[in-house]
């Protein structure tokens, strides 16, 4: 695990950093951005292995959260399908085409782009959420209009996301929130577009040799188990505490990446 320094502590540290990062994946969303800011800010790794360790994370724990939230029903009705295929197959498109563009982020510019988009979709979603504005557009799925839009959305969150090697709930559940998109429902979609975005994403970092699987064994299991207890948590507070939330949290961490 070249590029770790502080051996034994610093595991710990990264181990516990991924439990609350899996908890955060299903209860807010941006969970997984934890993981990314851990392994940019704590470790010397280069910033291509840091986003295509964490993407390699992304696959299972997008698994067992598209799992529990299929087992609640919020990706059983025909909405939930609908939105969630046409994210998932256009950030299939996206991600690897953002991989391959990490390659030219130096790793300073990739810490202050990580920031700035936490930051601004952060505020975005406070911003609404405080002053109890409605939604910026009002997405019908059944629409083929609404369907090409959210293609778009899609190919754009893809590559951003695989670029920065941030998981899809990340970007995705504060853009559905704002087109209409209750907040449970965000999150279960965001789940299932995260598989495609992480297994595409961590497709081209393998081929770069940017995916360091030792690392990505150690914290991928505390990982998963906080994605199992972040989903029975998102099931018992109140969604509107849930969007302040994951406003606060990506406003929290954006100074800390952009000024690493």
């Amino acid at each position: 695990m070249g590029g770790l320094v502080g051996g034994f502590p610093l595991l710990t540290l990264l181990v516990g950093i991924a439990f609350l990062s899996g908890v955060g994946i299903t209860t807010l969303g941006p969970g997984g951005i934890f993981v990314t800011i851990a392994l940019y800010s704590l470790t010397s790794i280069p910033s291509s292995t840091v986003a295509g360790t964490a993407h390699a994370t992304f696959i299972a724990t997008g698994v067992v959260g598209s799992v529990a939230y299929a087992h609640s029903g919020e990706i059983q009705t025909g909405q939930g399908r609908l939105i969630a295929t046409i994210l998932s197959l256009s950030s299939a498109i996206g991600a690897p085409l953002g991989a391959y563009l990490n390659a030219f982020l130096p790793r300073t510019t990739f810490g202050v782009l990580l920031g700035v988009v936490a930051m601004a979709t952060g505020g975005t979603i406070i911003y609404r959420e405080r002053r109890r504005l409605s939604p910026v557009y009002q997405l019908d799925a059944a629409d083929r209009r609404d369907q090409i839009l959210l293609g778009g959305i899609g190919l754009v969150l893809g590559a951003v996301s695989g670029a920065l090697g941030v998981g899809g709930p990340v970007l995705a559940v504060p853009v559905l929130i704002l087109i209409g998109v209750p907040m449970l429902l965000a999150i279960a979609v965001a789940q299932l577009q995260s598989i495609f975005i992480a297994a595409f994403a961590t497709t081209g970092y393998v081929l770069q040799g940017d995916v360091s699987l030792p690392l990505a064994a150690t914290i991928g299991i505390p990982l998963l188990a906080g994605t199992v207890v972040g989903w029975k948590v998102a099931h018992v507070v109140n969604p509107d505490n849930l969007t302040i939330a994951l406003g606060v949290v990506l406003i929290a961490v954006g100074p800390a990446l952009a000024f690493h």
